[in-house]
């Protein structure tokens, strides 16, 4: 397999979970090739320095691996490198989230009255 089109890479990597998910994510400019947008049937050739945002995590890879066939996560980690840079920024975003509570995961649903009461109470310093 020489290339695949970049869409069914990132699904086959694991980065998104269905392929209307990469696409939506690539026409939105959150996959980038070499810093450049790209369209969902770009293909992807081994050695490209890929960015990718899947919503909870920014991504910066190396394409090592070529797959257009989604695999247990094992095997999806094969086919790309993350940089050093991607994962200490990843760490460092997830031990922020681990720390840091944010106060709407509280809410369920609708707030009531009184739930925004309370949020406005917080927001101006009461």
């Amino acid at each position: 397999m020489d290339n695949v089109r970049i869409d069914k890479w990132l699904w086959a990597a694991r980065f998104f979970k269905t392929r209307n998910l990469a696409i939506a994510a690539i026409d939105n400019g959150k996959v980038k090739i070499g810093g450049d947008r790209v369209k969902p049937a770009r293909l992807v050739k081994l050695g490209e320095k890929l960015y990718i945002d899947n919503g909870s995590d920014e991504w910066d890879v190396l394409v090592v691996g070529l797959s257009d066939q989604r695999q247990g996560a094992p095997i999806a980690r094969t086919l790309y490198e993350e940089s050093e840079e991607s994962l200490a920024r990843r760490a460092k975003e997830s031990e922020r989230r681990r720390l840091f509570h944010e106060p709407a995961a509280d809410f369920k649903g609708r707030p009531t009255k009184r739930d925004r009461r309370v949020r406005e109470r917080i927001d101006h310093g009461e």
